[in-house]
């Protein structure tokens, strides 16, 4: 199968539409209880970054150069610090409301 064909964004494209659906049929079913479930939507939100990564945006960690792995490190920071200040600016508002 060619690196860059059209068989490779099909299997990407069948890889995500898979990863998207489980979650959404496990809290539809209510199949988990919602500690599992938050693992497992964690779990396939990871796999969608990687299957993301290598058959859409063509990132092979093994022959990626240096400049590539150190923009998708930055970005990850980046993701981190606006997501962790999101949950600490909620809670630190939830705090304050519920006196």
């Amino acid at each position: 199968m060619e690196r860059h064909g059209l068989g490779s964004y099909l299997v990407g494209f069948v890889l995500a539409v898979v990863l998207t659906a489980i979650p959404f049929w496990l809290v539809y079913t209510h199949a988990l209880p919602p500690p599992r479930l938050m693992l497992v939507i964690a779990a396939a939100a990871v796999l969608q970054i990687l299957v993301h990564l290598h058959f859409f945006l063509h990132v092979n960690f093994t022959t990626t150069p240096r400049e590539n792995l150190l923009a998708l490190g930055f970005t990850a920071v980046l993701i981190f610090l606006m997501v962790g200040g999101s949950f600490w600016i909620m809670i630190d508002l939830h705090s304050r409301m519920a006196l």
